[in-house]
């Protein structure tokens, strides 16, 4: 990492042609409460329908069998929420609830027990062992005649942190309470983790990256002793029935956008597909086991290949500043505290890619979609395949100063804890601690600078 210059001598990084541009031809120009909910630019208008549909199935909500809705019908017996979009606002990014509320709509609580010597081949296929009364999600919600898991709440526990220049940033962590614990006590050892949904923006080109593209920049023995041990999950197709690269997914524990879709949608919305066909009913939820259901499976292939395609087509909106003096001043500093280690700007997407539309893009998405431990604060201390439980994929940064607007407040990292920018930047350990302190150390101005910058992406 170079060492850190004076305030009067902020440096201003060159500005590179189509960073403006982070998706590529499939940037738009948006703003707002809808500014992650348009279309790539370069779809053409006759696919705009395809687009159109998939957004219904994952707009509006999914309703209970038997139902005259035969197309949405099915929801539960057990699940978090009826539409997709109640959890992705506008498209964007959960948010975590407020102290004592149990309104924990867009954020799950995942479960798991840990593992032991035979329980190899349900591994390989789950990523860890699911809590045996509840299984791998708390599911908060149920359909009449089932009752739901447990009610979902979070304490708030603040500390205080003091920054260079005698700016001091009140840091908050969350402590998950769990009530009315329905099928009985919870496994001695479960392990939990708190997920808040994230943003759906520019997932298909991210899905475009080739896959040596990614291991390029994974270093799991830190052969070139900068800190930074980028580690690539090899996570279960379903599908494909083989170990692939994860990509999606706060830990990318999935492999393929449509998986994680249909995987949101059994965890989620309690709906079965050809890829998860099973409801998460276990054998201490009889009532759940017998509940009827919306059909064999409950999403089609048709439904999921139409909510793959919209998916794969959620924009990621333009950005004007980004050839600014302020903007490039962040992101000289940006650079320069070591950021971009795990935060790689930018990669070309394949030529081959599943939809014409993401093939050959220079996209920025400010991710290199590897695990990093992220230190003891941000731990789960739960795995997912072999991602241990202090790691996390780099989360992209695009998008991000538009999350205000979108989702109505700002709620970063996995479980929703940072309120800003500066606040997640705080929470980074492990691997991103030099980051973190030089952070810390940069004056005043030139921090605002630097998340100005990241505000700008």
């Amino acid at each position: 990492m170079a060492g850190l210059v004076s305030a009067c001598d902020t440096p201003t990084a060159d500005f590179q042609t189509g960073e403006d541009l982070p998706a590529g031809s499939a940037s738009v120009t948006a703003s707002g409460r809808q500014a992650f909910s348009l279309p790539s630019a370069n779809l053409a208008p006759s696919r705009r329908v395809d687009f159109a549909v998939g957004n219904s199935f994952f707009r509006n909500p999914w309703v209970s069998a038997p139902a005259s809705t035969t197309a949405r019908d099915g929801l539960g017996p057990l699940f978090n929420t009826n539409a997709c979009q109640n959890c992705h606002i506008r498209d964007g990014r959960g948010h975590a609830p407020d102290q004592g509320s149990t309104q924990a709509v867009s954020l799950l609580v995942r479960l798991s027990i840990p593992a032991n010597a035979g329980d190899d081949a349900r591994l390989l296929q789950q990523g860890n062992v699911p809590e045996p009364t509840y299984g791998k999600q708390l599911q908060d919600m149920a359909n009449p005649g089932s009752a739901r898991e447990a009610l979902v709440s979070l304490t708030w526990h603040e500390q205080q942190v003091h920054l260079n220049g005698g700016q001091s940033v009140t840091l908050r962590r969350p402590a998950l309470q769990l009530s009315e614990l329905n099928y009985g006590p919870l496994h001695p050892h479960t392990q939990f983790s708190l997920r808040v949904a994230p943003p759906m923006i520019g997932l298909g080109l991210l899905e475009a990256i080739p896959e040596a593209a990614i291991l390029t920049n994974a270093d799991p023995e830190d052969h070139n002793q900068d800190g930074i041990r980028g580690v690539a999950n090899q996570v279960w197709d379903v599908a494909q029935q083989r170990t692939r690269l994860g990509r999606f997914g706060w830990k990318a524990g999935q492999p393929s956008l449509n998986q994680q879709n249909a995987a949101a949608f059994a965890g989620d919305l309690g709906l079965t597909s050809h890829l998860f066909e099973q409801d998460d009913c276990t054998a201490a939820q009889p009532d759940c086991q017998r509940a009827p259901h919306g059909g064999d499976p409950e999403v089609s292939d048709n439904i999921l290949r139409q909510v793959l395609f919209y998916t794969r087509h959620l924009a990621v909106p333009k950005r004007p500043l980004a050839n600014t003096e302020p903007v490039l001043m962040g992101k000289a500093l940006f650079q320069q505290v070591g950021c971009t280690a795990c935060h790689t700007p930018s990669f070309t997407t394949a030529e081959n890619a599943a939809e014409p539309e993401l093939s050959n893009q220079t996209i920025w998405p400010y991710s290199d979609l590897l695990l990093h431990d992220m230190g003891p604060e941000l731990a789960d201390n739960r795995g997912e395949f072999i991602a241990s439980g202090r790691q996390w994929r780099t989360p992209p940064l695009w998008g991000l100063g538009h999350t205000a607007a979108v989702s109505g407040q700002v709620s970063l990292l996995h479980d929703g804890r940072a309120r800003s920018v500066l606040e997640a930047i705080l929470w980074h350990g492990g691997e991103a601690q030099p980051a973190r302190d030089a952070v810390i150390a940069l004056p005043h101005e030139q921090r605002q600078h630097l998340v100005h910058f990241v505000n700008s992406l």
